[in-house]
C-alpha cells in the first residue's frame, strides 16, 4: 500500500505540474481572450499619438477653422475658430454678379491689439469691408454682428453651397493670413442668419399626383 500511495503521489504531482505549465485548451483560450481584451486600450492608445485626429483642430460643423502649417492659429497670434460664407437656402442659388456675406470669429492672442484692415477673394469676387475691424488682445470678435462687416460682391459665378473660396485677410500686425472658406447653405444651424442679398428662392416641391387604384382592387 505504501508503494501504491507513493506512485499515486508522484503521478498527481506530475499532473499538477503539467496543468500549471500547460493549461487545458479551454484555459488557454480564455487566457488569449483576456490578453486581447487587456491589450485593446493599449492599441487604442497607439492611435492617440501626436497625429491622431482628436489632437488635430477640427471644425464641429461646416464652417472652417484657421490651420497654419498643421497647427491651430497663426504664428502671430491670430486664431479663427469659425469662418464661413453664407450661401443661399438649400436648393436655391446666389446669382452670378451677386453678393455673399462673410462671417468670421477672430481671436487675437497676441499681447498687443491688432486690426483686420482688408480682405481679398482674388478674381472670384470683390471683397469689401465696412471699416477696419479692431481686434483687442484676447477678445473674441464676430465680424457678422450686428450685421455682416465683410461682403463678397460681383461674384464671378453663381453659388449653391458647398463651394470653397480662398480669402486673404490683411492684418495690421499679423500680416496676410490666407484660408479656404466654405460656402454653407442657409439651413440647420445657419437658418436664422439673414438671407444673402439677391438670393433666389428655393423651388417649392411639386406634389406627385397619386395614381388611382385599378378597378377591381
Amino acid at each position: 500500500m505504501g508503494w501504491i500511495w507513493w506512485a499515486l503521489h508522484i503521478t498527481h504531482a506530475r499532473d499538477l505540474r503539467k496543468t500549471k505549465e500547460y493549461p487545458p485548451v479551454t484555459s488557454r483560450r480564455w487566457i488569449v481572450v483576456a490578453a486581447a481584451f487587456l491589450a485593446a486600450p493599449v492599441l487604442a492608445g497607439c492611435g492617440a499619438g501626436f497625429d491622431a485626429t482628436t489632437n488635430k483642430p477640427y471644425a464641429p460643423n461646416e464652417a472652417q477653422v484657421l490651420i497654419d502649417k498643421g497647427a491651430y492659429g497663426n504664428k502671430s497670434g491670430i486664431h479663427i475658430p469659425q469662418a464661413f460664407i453664407l450661401g443661399p437656402d438649400s436648393g436655391a442659388q446666389l446669382a452670378w454678379r451677386g453678393s455673399a456675406p462673410v462671417y468670421l470669429n477672430i481671436l487675437n492672442t497676441a499681447g498687443a491689439p491688432d486690426t483686420l484692415q482688408a480682405v481679398s477673394a482674388g478674381t472670384f469676387a470683390t471683397a469689401k469691408i465696412t471699416a477696419p475691424i479692431q481686434l483687442p488682445s484676447n477678445q473674441l470678435v464676430n465680424t457678422g454682428k450686428p450685421t455682416p462687416q465683410i461682403m463678397l460682391e460681383a461674384l464671378s459665378r453663381s453659388l449653391r453651397g458647398g463651394e470653397t473660396i480662398k480669402l486673404d485677410l490683411q492684418f495690421a500686425n499679423a500680416g496676410v493670413v490666407s484660408m479656404n472658406v466654405p460656402v454653407v447653405t442657409r439651413s440647420r444651424e445657419y437658418q436664422e442668419y439673414p438671407a444673402a442679398p439677391g438670393a433666389t428662392a428655393a423651388p417649392t416641391p411639386t406634389p406627385t399626383p397619386s395614381t388611382p387604384a385599378e378597378e377591381g382592387h
